[in-house]
């Protein structure tokens, strides 16, 4: 396993983060627990050392998995650990709330839920326009300097909220949306991570699935990818031809279509470490050798280019 500094921190950390989205039930079912524990394992056993969460996910529930794992197998102080605030979900439904005290409160229940005592890298998970960037930056700073937060990351945020952020706080990472089809932060946040020293974490490297060349046109889908667009005829049709267009790089390569995309993500200089959503042992063994290597210069275009044509339409 290759590893990266992630922009000015201390923290090293390994080029495939494993990531826990998949324990929101109402987003992608339920998962079973025992077949997420075996990939936690077996993520440690090949060196990934790097999980990523949030609040947020489950609302709870993904937090509280985990730190039920650390307490039982005793490896917490193995992984670099990331998660997020900004929505409140105390209600029957979510508003967000980056509050100076809110999200005091918000890292003592991630703590709790974690069993932990520190939190690796806290990150704000998008934008609230309702709280100013200072008073966010206060209550981090407290919690760094109670000990209970290193690191302070941004999620989903454009280049100028990064910008008023930095104002006040030192900001180490950002976690965007970024694959071979979404490739908007191209344009201004990659830049300007890259200038300003700022890992970058990027999450949905296979599009939800549909950059691994796995599916046929029979799939039904009946989780979050159920009404987008691209999942839905003749998108769908178009996207599996790109996949068709795409295996004989990835045999050339010795890859599978998959290791192809995480590895077109990690070709880029700006990123650190795509985020992969894992949900059994296989998930994480089967991606692992993406982060071996990055693309040839051509290979990356070519196949933005066949991508690009089969999203455009």
């Amino acid at each position: 396993m290759n590893y990266a500094q992630l922009g000015a921190s201390d923290l090293r950390v390994s080029r495939i983060c494993f990531g826990c989205w998949q324990l929101s039930p109402n987003f992608w079912g339920n998962v079973p627990l025992a077949l997420w524990e075996d990939a936690l394992q077996a993520a440690l056993d090949i060196g990934v050392n790097f999980i990523d969460t949030a609040n947020a996910y489950g609302n709870g529930y993904a937090e509280e998995s985990l730190g039920a794992w650390f307490q039982k197998s005793g490896r917490r102080d193995d992984f670099v650990l990331a998660t997020k605030f900004y929505w409140n979900f105390d209600q029957d439904s979510r508003h967000p709330d980056t509050r100076h005290d809110r999200i005091l409160e918000d890292c003592e229940a991630s703590l709790r839920r974690l069993q932990t005592d520190r939190i690796d890298l806290y990150q704000v998970h998008a934008f609230d326009p309702l709280t100013i960037p200072e008073e966010v930056a206060a209550a981090i700073k407290q919690l760094q300097s109670d000990g209970k937060v290193r690191w302070f990351g941004v999620s989903n945020l454009n280049a100028e909220q990064m910008r008023m952020y930095a104002r006040y706080i030192d900001i180490v990472s950002l976690q965007p949306i970024y694959n071979v089809i979404e490739r908007d932060v191209e344009k201004n946040e990659l830049p300007y991570c890259q200038a300003q020293n700022i890992g970058v974490i990027s999450y949905s490297p296979l599009m939800r699935g549909l950059l691994t060349g796995k599916y046929d046109r029979d799939q039904v889908f009946d989780d979050a990818r159920a009404t987008h667009p691209l999942f839905q005829q003749p998108a769908f049709g178009r996207m599996l031809d790109a996949m068709d267009e795409l295996r004989p790089i990835a045999d050339d390569l010795g890859l599978t279509v998959a290791q192809l995309s995480i590895r077109w993500n990690l070709t880029h200089p700006a990123i650190t470490a795509p985020i992969v959503g894992i949900k059994n042992r296989d998930h994480i063994e089967s991606i692992i050798k993406a982060a071996d290597d990055v693309l040839p210069v051509d290979v990356w275009h070519r196949m933005a280019g066949i991508v690009s044509r089969a999203a455009g339409g």
